[in-house]
């Protein structure tokens, strides 16, 4: 459990190519967390991510290496906290549930897993493919173990 008074929070948001919804994404997460330190990690975006995140007052870092993975490596290498959320910068994760996930880290748990699929991520995630891979790889996830 966290003894301190005033425990330090960051909020990682990986993005490529996020514009649409970047700015929002900032903006819920300073009213979820006003305490919170927001970092928007762009990955080679090639258009305004960076420059919106920094308007709503993010801090924006740059990570070279192509993939999450190197994103997700790197944010954790390099940003030191007391609790972190990460999210995405698709505006698929509500930023209002961040704070009772941060309280229950707070109480002694050592993770907290938020949930995007129960809400109206099916019906706004309109890539080809995209929910029918996530359900395969969910499918077969589960039937494995």
């Amino acid at each position: 459990m966290l003894e301190e008074k005033n425990p330090s929070i960051a909020v990682l948001l990986p993005c490529y190519n996020e514009e649409v919804t970047i700015g929002k994404v900032v903006s819920d997460f300073r009213v979820a967390l006003p305490d919170a330190a927001i970092y928007v990690y762009d990955n080679n975006s090639t258009d305004r991510t960076a420059e919106i995140a920094t308007a709503e007052g993010a801090i924006v870092r740059k990570e070279p290496r192509q993939g999450k993975g190197n994103v997700i490596r790197s944010m954790f290498e390099n940003i030191d906290a007391d609790v972190y959320v990460m999210a995405d910068g698709d505006d698929t994760y509500p930023a209002d549930a961040a704070p009772d996930m941060v309280a229950k880290v707070l109480e002694g748990y050592d993770m907290v897993i938020g949930d995007r699929l129960s809400s109206t991520y099916f019906q706004e995630n309109k890539r080809p493919f995209h929910n029918f891979g996530n359900r395969l790889v969910r499918g077969s996830i589960n039937h494995l173990f």
